[in-house]
């Protein structure tokens, strides 16, 4: 498939996102700047209550702004009718689509919908993106499956394949990794992170899965009631300390050398770990997650803990496994 516009993707300026009400505005985030770029993955992260989703349906014509500007592909938002805007931008929900009797070849195509006109027939050109779509998704084995005896898993790929089948150049997707097990997760933020960089896609996800956003997104937003939204790549947002500053909390912290997050625990003690290779790496974590700190010069008070060989031993005393030597300290 050819690549898509790059230049058609979303930014927005000075952005006061929230609601109507007769009772007056609701204002759920406010000063938001923001670019979504084509051929990157953009993850958004943020608390619960921080305002997500209302971003999501603001940028993508779902509910107006209450201040500032939105353009997609360099034209104002409200410049467009429903009908051109269901052309530059694809939305999945976290709602589950009213499928009754319906195959899921028949629910992809109607990713086709502004496109085919009133009768809704499709043509032949509408026939290929749809298997295009199925085929890019690798969903061929379930095309003639009926919907609701899908997983989550199955399902949410088929509702990518149906926001493929749109074709828009711009894809925004509401918790796509919600209730998936992890390799489901992997699969679809791969999934995702592919099709952006070959089609120049512009797709924005929001999730809660933090360590797999970090490891898998091109670009990273960070939105919180406080603090607003920042910006950039996650080794930037790692380095500014921005990641620290959203996440970091009473006994958890940011390892920038690591790139992950960590439990902060009471030090039950000192450890000495000889040896070298995978066993080693195994112990000094399962040492870790119980509060021992690693010492490389110990003391006649430090807990000594040998890898080599085939069994492992503490205090010169052999165990079978990492677990065995857990439970003696544990029990200490």
């Amino acid at each position: 498939m050819n690549r898509i516009d790059r230049n058609a993707g979303v930014a927005f300026r000075q952005l006061v996102t929230g609601y109507r009400t007769k009772d007056g505005e609701r204002t759920v985030g406010q000063g938001l700047t923001g670019m979504l770029r084509g051929g990157r993955l953009t993850s958004l992260l943020g608390p619960n209550g921080a305002g997500k989703s209302t971003l999501l349906r603001t940028l993508t014509g779902m509910q107006p702004p209450l201040e500032g500007d939105v353009e997609i592909g360099a034209r104002e938002i409200g410049g467009y009718t429903p009908s051109e805007l269901s052309r530059q931008v694809g939305v999945v929900l976290t709602d589950r689509p009213d499928t009754e009797n319906m195959n899921v070849r028949e629910l992809v195509a109607l990713g086709r919908s502004p496109y085919t006109g009133f009768w809704g027939r499709l043509t032949a050109a509408d026939d290929r993106k749809v298997e295009e779509a199925i085929g890019q998704v690798g969903i061929r084995d379930l095309a003639e499956r009926n919907v609701r005896t899908l997983s989550d898993g199955e399902r949410q790929k088929v509702m990518i394949a149906k926001v493929l089948a749109q074709d828009t150049p711009v894809i925004v997707l509401d918790e796509p990794t919600a209730f998936l097990d992890y390799p489901s997760k992997v699969e679809i933020m791969r999934l995702l992170r592919g099709l952006s960089a070959r089609q120049g896609l512009s797709v924005l996800l929001s999730t809660h899965d933090l360590e797999l956003a970090l490891q898998m997104s091109d670009d990273v937003w960070l939105l919180d009631k406080q603090r607003g939204l920042e910006t950039g790549s996650p080794e930037d947002l790692a380095l500014s300390g921005a990641l620290e500053r959203y996440f970091g909390r009473e006994g958890i912290s940011y390892d920038i050398t690591t790139g992950q997050f960590r439990l902060i625990k009471p030090v039950a003690g000192r450890a000495y770990v000889s040896g070298s290779g995978p066993r080693r790496v195994l112990m000094r974590r399962a040492l870790e997650r119980i509060g021992y700190e690693e010492t490389q010069q110990p003391d006649e008070a430090d807990v000594r803990v040998a890898t080599e060989g085939n069994v492992f031993t503490i205090n010169g005393e052999e165990c079978s496994t990492i677990g065995a030597i857990i439970d003696k300290l544990i029990r200490k």
